[in-house]
C-alpha cells in the first residue's frame, strides 16, 4: 500500500511540474510576441538568439546548464549530484518555449494596448509556471535552483534573492545586445514589469496553494 501511495504522489509531482514548465514556457512565448521586452527568464536566450543561429529555446537551454554550473561553484561539496536533473529539466522547457511559440507567433497584437495585455498575461503565467514548479517540490529550473542556492549561502529570503537573479539576467542581456546589436534587444518596458511582477505572482500563488499542498503533496 505504501509502495502504491509513493507512486502515486511521485505521479503528481511530475505532472504539475510538467505542467508548470508548460504554463512558463506559454508565458515566455507570450512576452516575445508583446514586442514590449521578453521576461527576465528569457531575456538573456532571446538576445542569445539574435547573435547566434540558435533559437529561443537552444538558448535556454545553454543558459540554464550555465547556471546549473554556477551552483555547483557556488554550493561545492553542499551541491547534491541529484540536481544536475536541473538540466534535463531545462531542457524540456527549452523544447516547450519553441514548441509553443510555433503556434503562439501567429497571434501578433494589434497594438499597445493589446501589447500590454499579452505583456501581463505572460507575467501570470510565468508567476503561475514557477509557482506550480515550488509545488511539485521536484527539480526546479536552473533559474530558481541558482536562487536556491545563492539563499541557502546567503540567509536572504528566495523571493529577494530571484528577483535579483532576474534582474542579473537582463543586465547581462543589454550588455550584450547594446555593442554588439546597437539596440536594447529584447528589453523594454514589459521586461521591467516582468522582473518586479513575476515573483509577487508567485508568491501569491503559493500561499494561495498552501492547503493543496498540505493535503496532495504531502506523504502521510
Amino acid at each position: 500500500m505504501y509502495g502504491k501511495s509513493a507512486g502515486a504522489h511521485i505521479v503528481r509531482r511530475i505532472i504539475v511540474m510538467v505542467a508548470g514548465l508548460w504554463i512558463m514556457a506559454m508565458g515566455v512565448s507570450f512576452s516575445i510576441i508583446a514586442g514590449l521586452g521578453t521576461s527576465p527568464i528569457s531575456s538573456l536566450p532571446y538576445t542569445l538568439s539574435l547573435l547566434t543561429p540558435l533559437t529561443v529555446g537552444s538558448a535556454t537551454i545553454l543558459v540554464n546548464a550555465l547556471m546549473v554550473l554556477l551552483q555547483v561553484i557556488i554550493l561545492r561539496r553542499r551541491f547534491h549530484p541529484v540536481q544536475l536533473l536541473q538540466v534535463v529539466v531545462s531542457s524540456v522547457f527549452g523544447i516547450l518555449i519553441d514548441f509553443v511559440s510555433s503556434f503562439i507567433g501567429i497571434l501578433a497584437p494589434s497594438g499597445y494596448v493589446s501589447s500590454w495585455l499579452y505583456c501581463l498575461l505572460g507575467i501570470v503565467l510565468v508567476g503561475t509556471g514557477v509557482s506550480l514548479e515550488v509545488l511539485s517540490s521536484t527539480v526546479p529550473l536552473a533559474a530558481e535552483g541558482l536562487s536556491l542556492a545563492i539563499s541557502q549561502v546567503s540567509g536572504r529570503r528566495f523571493g529577494t534573492i530571484k528577483v535579483s537573479v532576474d534582474l542579473s539576467l537582463v543586465v547581462l542581456s543589454l550588455a550584450l545586445s547594446a555593442p554588439l546589436l546597437h539596440s536594447l534587444g529584447g528589453v523594454r518596458e514589459g521586461t521591467l514589469a516582468a522582473a518586479l511582477l513575476v515573483g509577487t505572482v508567485a508568491r501569491i500563488l503559493n500561499r494561495a496553494l498552501r492547503p493543496v499542498r498540505e493535503r496532495f503533496f504531502s506523504l502521510q
